[in-house]
């Protein structure tokens, strides 16, 4: 039997060639952020106005409490380049208390409205400056080819303040039927009657 010698050319013809090196400081992906928003009262809105066009997706970060609802829980609702046209559609699931026999349910999908609720669950109450967090990433903002769409998780801490409940966790996504790159963004309570103060907001660019 005999045994071939592999030349480095041979080797090195397998794989394709690099026209340069990573210099250890250049970054070609990463997060930017670019505007944030604190409450220093309540408010019905807040928004997020001038978005620069030059990333592939946003984040935004918040640090929410809305004034109680009839349930003691609301939603944060968002629109697109001022469109408050039925436009929108979402839905979910929700995972309600603070034990495994407490339930997991689905959040009905809903069609042809004028906002996109994101964050069921994500709301304190009026009681012991309870406050919620959210993460909602807004995929290719720019692409005037897709529709856009977006996603959320968040969750709150109610510390058995509403219907005797731990807590609540929620994954919704959201459709936003148009083409058009987003330029600006809307937040509001749904179930609320404002924002509380110390709201806050982070926008985030993701390239």
């Amino acid at each position: 039997m005999s045994v071939s010698r592999f030349s480095r050319q041979s080797v090195q013809a397998g794989f394709p060639k690099q026209q340069s090196i990573w210099d250890g400081i250049t970054q070609s992906a990463g997060v930017d952020a670019l505007s944030s928003i604190v409450l220093p009262s309540a408010q019905t809105s807040l928004n997020f106005n001038n978005i620069p066009q030059t990333y592939t997706h946003l984040q935004l970060r918040g640090f929410v409490q809305e004034t109680r609802s009839t349930y003691g829980i609301s939603e944060i609702t968002l629109q697109f380049n001022g469109d408050t046209g039925n436009n929108y559609s979402y839905h979910g699931i929700v995972g309600m208390g603070d034990t495994a026999a407490q339930p997991i349910v689905t959040y009905p999908a809903v069609a042809s409205t004028s906002s996109m609720a994101l964050a069921n669950g994500s709301l304190g109450s009026n009681t012991g400056g309870t406050f919620g967090i959210i993460i909602i990433d807004i995929l290719d903002y720019t692409n005037t080819n897709k529709t856009k769409t977006a996603r959320a998780f968040s969750g709150v801490d109610f510390n058995g303040d509403i219907n005797n409940y731990g807590g609540r966790v929620a994954l919704m996504g959201g459709f936003w039927n148009s083409t058009s790159a987003i330029t600006s963004i809307t937040l509001g309570p749904s179930g609320g009657t404002d924002f509380r103060q110390y709201t806050s907001f982070a926008l985030y660019g993701v390239k």
